[in-house]
């Protein structure tokens, strides 16, 4: 099992991400030996593992501190978002995540279904056997609703060149920032802190969340395939409009930049740089680069508050979400 290098920064939360990474492994059993093998190294294909990093970090704040069940919770929630990942593949039609070829790109689109489902049906069973109570099943499953509305907001939202930045930040609420969210919430409950902090540590999951995604989006327009291992700007090609690209419109270049968008996945390459380097002077870049930083600063400004009792937790989450806004891939 290979971890992030990030990870070799923060040795006691190395060692239980990959007892998460072991846990997943564990819980996928199929007849289907290929397709088996195929999902452990989806598993394996190189995530950062934030999600169940901030649950693991913050089942560290409660009285019934239990680190078999926060393992198995954290193995959980990386489970949903791998399972959202393989569905993301197969709806943006993408044979390639992280560099390599994807459970879609081996087997199709079928196998990748019933894959993603599969992980679904995972990640409740670990809930169901080390939850201490149905509450936070419920939480799990408002969760994944969320999940799916932002995802269908955003399929709604498909060439609108008319896209405000409050529409963009409700799809990302959910697509992304929901899953960091649930990891904080349900991380505090579960170790036992009340729904009071619990909630507060959802909060600050969700400007994690909110930052992560936007820095995501702005890697498209600074970085080169190879180094964020995916095709720069496909989701443009394919409609889907992100902060920079939403800011740039509103100024005036917004008609130039639609003679580009009108093609559609027609764009050649030359096209997506073009608009790439309209983007950038238009400081699409910079002000969304500005709004990842308040949501940063907000969430460090509410992890200041949390209990002094568990000051090496609070000096982690505080190093790790600075690192998501100078993440370079």
């Amino acid at each position: 099992m290979k971890l992030h290098p990030m990870w070799d920064d923060y040795p006691t939360l190395k060692d239980e991400l990959n007892e998460t990474l072991k846990k997943m492994e564990e819980a996928v059993r199929l007849k289907n030996k290929p397709v088996e093998q195929a999902i452990k190294e989806t598993i394996h294909a190189g995530g950062k593992l934030l999600r169940p990093a901030y649950q693991l970090l913050f089942s560290q704040f409660g009285p019934e501190q239990d680190r078999d069940k926060a393992i198995a919770l954290a193995a959980s929630i990386e489970m949903l978002h791998t399972a959202t990942l393989i569905h993301d593949d197969i709806v943006d039609e993408a044979d390639v995540r992280r560099g390599v070829l994807n459970l879609r790109g081996r087997f199709g689109n079928t196998v990748a279904v019933y894959a993603g489902d599969y992980l679904f049906v995972c990640c409740f069973k670990l809930l169901s056997n080390y939850a201490t109570s149905l509450k936070s099943i419920q939480i799990n499953s408002r969760s994944m609703e969320k999940v799916l509305d932002g995802e269908l907001g955003q399929m709604d939202d498909r060439y609108n060149y008319h896209l405000t930045v409050s529409q963009y930040l409700e799809n990302i609420s959910g697509k992304t920032a929901e899953l960091f969210q649930l990891s904080c919430s349900v991380g505090a409950y579960e170790s036992g802190m009340n729904e009071r902090f619990s909630q507060k540590a959802g909060s600050i999951g969700l400007s994690i969340g909110m930052a992560f995604q936007i820095i995501d989006d702005i890697l498209d327009y600074t970085k080169k395939p190879e180094e964020i291992g995916k095709p720069v700007l496909e989701d443009m090609r394919q409609g889907v409009y992100s902060l920079p690209l939403i800011y740039a419109l509103q100024t005036k270049r917004k008609n130039e930049l639609i003679n580009y968008l009108e093609k559609k996945e027609q764009l050649t390459q030359a096209e997506v740089e073009a608009v790439r380097a309209i983007v950038t002077k238009a400081n699409g870049v910079e002000k969304a680069q500005h709004l990842a930083k308040k949501y940063i600063e907000k969430a460090l400004n509410e992890i200041n508050k949390l209990p002094e009792t568990t000051r090496q937790t609070k000096e982690t989450l505080i190093s790790l979400t600075e690192a998501i806004l100078k993440r370079e891939n």
